[in-house]
């Protein structure tokens, strides 16, 4: 069994704050993401959004699709609604080989809310999120029979935040609602990483290893800070920057035989962490826990 390295662009083109990232392109982000040795990278919203053109694109530099944010509105929408609004962007993944599709629930998330605290994000009880569960069973259910996993992103700011959302989403769904596992969003959303990893192994398809400054963290849950605010204060960095044991989350995918994708996911200041710097820091932290782990990584 195998891995691949990809990457999000987001270090440098970042479409929740693109003034933060305005001195570079997405052509830079996967020039420079190949160089590194990335194989793949996740979808960005300045690449283009025909899949013609986007295949070429990406075949321009040498670089596969490894996946990409899909914005739902389950919680609101009926299944048949919910497919419809979706259905392009399934088609286009399906014609182009991606992995997954990186599904969060958006309806009502105050991720992109700069006024808005991380901390006043939208909390749903058990039961309502195992009947959200159960409708969103319906939606995953669609989209794997089109030949498109369906990856179910946890993230900061929305109601699958922290590790009981994610269990009980989890208990509440069907096999078809797999789970892209984020370490630093898990992390920073109070849940133990491995734990979590343990217990829903076999629900794992897609892997985001983003770090996190903890020190970052506290201060924006202490002083009522939003997401974009944590963001732009460097809450988030590459595997290897922070405090998450990457070894021990190598070791166990290792274990449970995962053969998925690795992603890079983290966002903050370029002028503070330059993204090429960072991205071949991140890169070359994945490189190092993976032989010791064990896990081989493919061309």
């Amino acid at each position: 069994m195998s891995v691949r390295i990809g990457i999000s662009p987001i270090a440098w083109q970042n479409d929740d704050l693109p003034d933060l990232t305005a001195a570079y392109t997405m052509e830079q982000a996967l020039k420079e993401a190949r160089e590194i040795g990335y194989t793949g990278v996740e979808r960005g919203q300045r690449m283009p959004h025909d899949t013609e053109g986007l295949k070429a694109y990406l075949d321009t530099y040498d670089i596969a699709l490894c996946g990409g944010w899909c914005s739902g509105n389950t919680l609101v929408n009926d299944a048949a609604t919910e497919t419809a609004a979706i259905r392009q962007q399934v088609d286009q993944f399906v014609a182009l080989g991606s992995p997954c599709i990186v599904y969060a629930e958006c309806s009502n998330t105050v991720q992109g809310k700069q006024d808005v605290p991380v901390n006043k994000r939208p909390k749903l009880s058990r039961d309502e999120v195992l009947a959200y569960a159960k409708k969103l069973s319906e939606v995953a259910k669609w989209v794997t029979d089109r030949g498109m996993p369906f990856a179910y992103h946890h993230h900061m700011g929305s109601i699958i935040e922290d590790e009981d959302d994610v269990n009980w989403l989890m208990e509440g769904s069907s096999p078809e609602v797999k789970l892209c596992f984020d370490t630093g969003h898990l992390l920073f959303g109070g849940g133990d990483v491995m734990a979590t990893l343990n217990r829903w192994g076999d629900r794992v398809h897609h892997v985001h290893y983003k770090d996190i400054r903890p020190n970052v963290v506290a201060e924006v849950r202490a002083n009522d800070r939003s997401f974009l605010d944590a963001v732009i204060a460097g809450a988030f960095t590459v595997p290897g920057d922070g405090c998450i044991d990457f070894q021990a989350v190598t070791d166990a995918l290792k274990a449970m035989d995962y053969s998925g994708w690795i992603v890079v996911e983290a966002e903050q200041d370029p002028a503070k962490a330059p993204p090429y710097d960072y991205s071949k820091r991140g890169y070359e932290h994945i490189l190092s826990v993976c032989c010791k782990a064990g896990l081989e990584i493919a061309d």
